[in-house]
């Protein structure tokens, strides 16, 4: 008996996918089919597909074409594949020619033509391209439209210059109209990406969401919780999706690390250290001018804001700052510490001011460790008193970490659900926290 193994993603089943099959199966008598899972997919950089991994998998059995499906999940699977399954054939189609020739020291390997004018890419893309306006300032911008690119089915056509000098690198400039106004850009728009001063941040997403045009806001979305409250409502209202950009609530590897605190991995935690600063002056021109919202907190409070309320939850018991300013009156470090009924966390933020930006949670059975920087983290570590028992954990986490969020806020878009990453929840009460300081939360040193 012959057998045949090839893989693929399979979303949106189409006939190209069936021609594929159908030729794979007449290479032999016995065929496996590996659907690739979503953890793997991302790790491939495919940030959008549109079907969970079951439905995938029953679609291809449903085919009636195939003997046996499997999931892949990992690099170097097929290999072991092959072993494992005795593979005589491993075919794929010809767009991936001379990428999988390493096998043949294994079995043979065949590339099928491939079917011309139909991809799942297109399927998801056709009738549904988001055009998207960004609003902000250099160099943020020509992240995003960088990074927009690794995600299918969106367009980013408009641009509002918030500051003079915008630099756009390596950025076609004949591709993306500059709005002379935030009325012109919105009026040939589906979203809009907001990465004004903080101080500005609830006027670019109001307007656009008054609009029923869909937001992506960097954090915190407000500087208080009811205006953030605000923003979720007029969504709600208005049929649209709110998102808020932390990027570290899009992260794989952190998400995986909750699952497992969650789980006991470390015990009972007692304590979130998390630690957030940076020198760069020139990370955004708002960050010294305390009018548009500047300051250490504002700028990188919510990173461990929402790291503790992932870890320990939103019903602490007491909040206290402690924090130093300059003559303006923006604080240049703050620390904020947070009590709970049995455990506490310390988060420390800072601009012209550098510490390890690591992130430590101490539990009743060990601890785990996340370096620097850990709010766009790829690993981290689970450590116990027996070093034989400590554990290294890897995902993958690409560029700047825009990809992620814009992925899944295309994807909250297409099915028209807030994502359960970011809850509207916390990010309200990572408003509350930015309120709470600016206001009369805070001691400072001298």
């Amino acid at each position: 008996m012959i057998k045949v193994i090839t893989y693929g993603t399979f979303d949106l089943l189409h006939y190209g996918h069936i021609n594929l099959l159908k030729a794979a199966k007449a290479l032999g008598d016995y065929l496996i089919v590996g659907v690739t899972s979503e953890n793997f997919d991302r790790a491939r950089g495919k940030l959008l597909v549109s079907q969970s991994l079951a439905e995938r998998m029953e679609a291809v059995k449903a085919t009636g074409l195939v003997d046996e499906v499997i999931v892949e999940e990992y690099e170097g699977q097929k290999i072991d594949d092959i072993k494992r399954y005795g593979v005589d054939i491993f075919t794929v189609g010809s767009d991936w020619r001379g990428k999988f020739d390493y096998l043949s020291s294994f079995c043979r390997v065949v590339y099928l033509s491939r079917t011309e004018g139909v991809s799942s890419t297109d399927l998801r893309s056709k009738g549904h391209t988001l055009s998207i306006g960004v609003v902000g300032v250099s160099p943020s911008l020509r992240k995003f439209i960088e990074e927009s690119r690794y995600t299918s089915g969106i367009e980013v056509t408009d641009l509002l210059p918030l500051t003079d000098g915008y630099e756009l690198d390596g950025i076609d400039p004949s591709s993306i109209r500059i709005a002379e106004d935030y009325e012109a850009l919105l009026s040939r728009v589906n979203a809009v990406y907001v990465n004004a001063s903080p101080s500005e941040r609830f006027f670019y997403s109001e307007k656009a969401l008054k609009k029923g045009i869909h937001v992506l806001s960097e954090p915190p979305v407000a500087l208080t919780a009811r205006d953030a409250e605000a923003l979720y409502s007029l969504a709600d209202e208005k049929g649209v999706i709110f998102c808020e950009g932390l990027k570290t609530a899009y992260s794989l590897a952190f998400q995986r690390m909750v699952l497992l605190l969650r789980g006991g991995v470390i015990g009972k935690i007692k304590s979130v250290e998390a630690t957030c600063t940076s020198l760069a002056k020139a990370r955004s021109p708002w960050l010294y001018d305390k009018e548009k919202g500047g300051g250490a907190l504002v700028e990188w409070g919510a990173y461990p804001l929402y790291a503790a309320f992932q870890i320990l939850g939103r019903e602490f018991c007491d909040c206290r700052f402690v924090s130093t300013k300059n003559e303006e009156g923006v604080d240049l470090y703050t620390k904020l510490w947070m009590l709970y009924p049995d455990a506490e966390a310390t988060l420390k933020t800072g601009i012209g001011v550098k510490s390890e930006g690591s992130l430590v949670i101490s539990g009743t059975k060990g601890y785990i460790y996340v370096p620097a920087p850990w709010w766009k983290t790829d690993y981290f570590e689970v450590r116990k008193e027996d070093i034989r028992d400590n554990r290294k954990h890897f995902y993958q986490f690409e560029g700047e970490g825009i990809r992620y969020e814009l992925a899944e806020f295309v994807k909250s878009i297409r099915q028209n659900t807030r994502t359960a990453l970011l809850s509207r929840e916390d990010s309200i009460a990572i408003a509350a926290c930015v309120e709470r300081f600016l206001k009369d939360g805070s001691t400072y040193l001298i």
